[in-house]
């Protein structure tokens, strides 16, 4: 505990510092806003003339300015696509000033990025392993039947791996898709893909930022032990009524929004607005008329359903409260074979006060999420997986002239219930109450160029009563203008397990586990106990930024490296009662993530390299997973024309070195000398049963490439009311790419085949 103490000390010394130093100065804040629609302007420039120096608004259009000497200060607010505003502020000692900006669109295309903004935001945080996605980001993605989606926008991400168009999982740097952390607005979601691998639970149009961090996170986030996906929605519409509604021959979708009492920039007063938005997909039932090759007799029989709604209290000095709620439902019925339906559902309130006379800033999630699985499959009895989880997190910032402290808790509830039984007969089940409390610290300072980023999270498991520290590290050196060195470790946790088998191709039923005081044992022994139950993994990644061409050019280069400790898996092929529940494996995985952007005008490219190695040891062999994919290119263009740039026309190209496979090596012959009166033993044929190499995954399919296409045509019919239609085709030269084989059947089944398509949108 003594290293612990420290740490806190030092962090609190770094506090009082600052709270010295605003005895005898001032702080101005305040948030920016949209005039139009009453959206937050995130990532805004803030200008203050007097002092040459300034900041960035955040998410929610919030900024600060601390440590500032009594005086007068003339304060530019700006952002591309919007007129630039001056404001003077009378700032008195000991005093903090709030003020709200509204900035108005102006005539220069909205679809250009301020450049200023993200040099600055480069400069002042850290960023390994993060990737931020936009909403603008994503609707460029030429995306499958027309309609953009967060899970088609995560694999052109570099590091990130989807290993199927059906049933297909998400894999981020090495990590399983249970080591991801997904969040929604704080609140944690355990499925966030539907079974047809293109679609999201997300709605797209709600989505306001997301940060994808591959590895090396900060202390704020804990949990999990590979990645996080950190998904903000946006607010209703604070000015007007609003709307969107699309089809497409894959689903349809609308969204609602507006005010329930309306933002008024002129008064100091507050406002409330609602959104609404929801989705269906009617895949299974007009796949058979507009794609009947897509698939073998089975067709393609994936249906959702997502809708997800929120409202807003926006106070007039900045602190806001959110209510949100969602339902999504999926459904696969291979008709004969196999049945899964998964439901799930939640809601929760997250706020942030901005007190008027104090320095620090309180932010609060509370929520709760349930998830449901079955699974049936002919006569045997139905496999079965839920999981209820509530979260309750508070946090407080402190803001000073060039440090930021963030401390907090998170208390994290969860239970499980599961049911299977396998191949030999042996039925498991398990029903887990746990409990997990965490506290955190991060410290942001900034020491002329450089950047650090220390921070540190203590998380207790009830269930195994485990207490975990995990010290993490920053670090960012702003060489020049354009070129930044940076760095992160850490040290990461979890109990969760998933019932998914990492060995196999296809994975429809996503359930989950978890640890409990279940004796587990080291890698490949059923009698030599493991060191802990808890899962961990190391993080070690670092790089450079560079910006190229006078800043028309990102270039972003990570190295990384994760050292899973230790990794625990649902032990389902166990053959007597005696056996273990669980097996334990260790891995490691290493790589290079490249990336290069340019958005200027009216040309956006993106284009990504990862080389990846990935491996895990059972105790008897190391070998590669099937998700080792050695090599990743995507390339992505997007380029407006015509005149008011109605047009718009996109492509993406991905190639990919094979997954690896396990070889078989013959084949043996078996008869079913039970139950068969009527067959005859000395003439009639075996079932042939294969006999797979004992050497895992030695063997690798053949290379995947893909590209897709789309092209928009934007009609204005008014102010605010617009038509976009999309013509889209995906797989374009219809490239047949192996998902699996099945070696009892001898049957190569493809991933889908060239699929084009047709949507319209209606904005009002």
């Amino acid at each position: 505990m003594g290293k612990i103490h420290l740490i806190l000390c030092i962090m609190f010394l770094f506090c009082l510092e600052g709270v010295l130093a605003a005895q005898t100065t001032g702080t101005i804040r305040g948030n920016v806003y949209d005039d139009e629609t009453g959206d937050p302007v995130a990532f805004g420039n803030v200008f203050v003339k007097e002092t040459e120096s300034g900041v960035n608004t955040d998410l929610d259009g919030f900024f600060n300015l601390s440590n500032l000497a009594p005086g007068t200060y003339t304060l530019v607010f700006s952002y591309l696509g919007f007129d630039s505003t001056v404001v003077e502020i009378e700032l008195r000692a000991n005093a903090i000033e709030y003020i709200r900006v509204f900035l108005e669109p102006s005539g220069v295309t909205l679809q250009e990025v301020d450049v200023s903004a993200r040099r600055d935001q480069a400069q002042t945080e850290v960023q390994v392993s993060r990737v931020r996605v936009t909403s603008r980001e994503l609707r460029a993605l030429p995306s499958t039947g027309g309609d953009p989606d967060l899970a088609q926008y995560l694999p052109v991400l570099p590091g990130v791996i989807f290993s199927g168009d059906q049933g297909g999982q998400l894999y981020i740097r090495g990590g399983s898709p249970v080591q991801n952390l997904v969040l929604l607005d704080g609140m944690t979601i355990y499925n966030p893909f539907h079974s047809i691998g293109f679609y999201s639970v997300f709605d797209t149009e709600t989505i306001q930022n997301v940060d994808v961090y591959t590895g090396g996170f900060g202390a704020q986030f804990g949990g999990r032990s590979s990645a996080v996906i950190d998904v903000r929605t946006r607010d209703g519409n604070m000015r007007r009524n609003a709307g969107m509604v699309s089809v497409s021959p894959f689903q349809a979708r609308f969204l609602l929004e507006g005010p329930i009492k309306k933002m008024n920039p002129g008064a100091n007063d507050g406002s409330i607005s609602f959104m609404l938005s929801g989705k269906t997909s009617y895949l299974d039932r007009t796949s058979e008329t507009f794609y009947p090759y897509a698939s073998d007799s089975l067709g393609l029989p994936f249906s959702f359903t997502d809708i997800y709604g929120k409202l807003t209290f926006l106070g007039a000095n900045g602190s806001k409260l959110s209510l949100f709620g969602f339902n999504h439902r999926d459904k696969v019925d291979y008709t004969g074979l196999a049945t899964i339906d998964w439901n799930s559902l939640g809601g929760g309130a997250r706020f942030s006060i901005i007190p008027a006379n104090s320095s620090v800033i309180i932010g609060s999630t509370i929520a709760f999420s349930r998830y449901e699985i079955e699974m049936l499959e002919g006569d045997e009895p139905p496999r079965t997986n839920g999981i209820n989880g509530f979260d309750i997190g508070l946090d407080f910032t402190y803001f000073g002239a060039s440090s930021e402290v963030k401390y907090g808790f998170n208390v994290h509830g969860l239970s499980t219930n599961f049911r299977f039984r396998n191949p030999t007969g042996i039925t498991f089940t398990q029903e887990t109450n746990n409990t997990e409390i965490a506290g955190f610290v991060n410290l942001k300072q900034k020491w002329g160029d450089a950047v650090i980023e220390p921070s540190v999270r203590l998380h207790y498991y009830a269930s195994i009563n485990t207490m975990s520290f995990e010290p993490r590290l920053g670090m960012k050196w702003n060489v020049s203008d354009d070129f930044r060195l940076k760095g992160a470790a850490g040290i990461y946790s979890q109990n969760l397990i998933s019932t998914v088998n990492e060995r196999d191709i296809v994975n429809l039923f996503n359930g989950f586990l978890s640890a409990t005081g279940e004796t587990i044992y080291k890698p490949g022994s059923t009698t030599v106990e493991a060191d802990s139950r808890l899962q961990t993994a190391w993080h070690i990644g670092g790089g450079f930024e560079w910006d190229l061409f006078d800043n028309m050019v990102e270039l972003n280069v990570e190295p990384y490296y994760k050292k899973f400790d230790r990794l625990i898996n649902f032990n389902r092929n166990k053959l007597t009662r005696l056996d273990p529940n669980y097996v334990t494996e260790t891995g490691e995985s290493y790589g290079l993530d490249i990336y290069a952007k340019y958005d200027r005008k009216n040309l956006y490219l993106w284009a990504t390299y990862s080389l990846a190695f990935v491996d895990r040891f059972n105790g008897d062999q190391t070998y590669p997973t099937n998700f080792d994919r050695r090599h990743n290119v995507n390339l992505l263009a997007t380029y407006t024309f015509g005149e008011n740039n109605q047009w718009e026309a996109g492509a993406r190209w991905n190639l990919g070195s094979g997954f690896p496979f396990t070889q078989i090596k013959g084949y043996f012959g078996t008869y079913p000398f039970s139950g068969a009166d009527d067959l005859d033993y000395v003439t009639g044929n075996p079932e042939l049963r294969p006999i797979f190499d004992e050497r895992l995954n030695r063997g690798r399919l053949p290379y995947y490439h893909r590209l897709d296409l789309s092209f928009k045509r934007f009609i204005e019919l008014g102010r605010h009311t617009k038509m976009e239609i999309t013509a889209s085709v995906t797989n374009a030269y219809d490239r047949a790419n192996i998902f699996y084989f099945d070696v009892v059947d001898l049957d190569r089944v493809d991933q889908l085949p060239i699929l084009p398509s047709l949507s319209v949108r209606f904005d009002f």
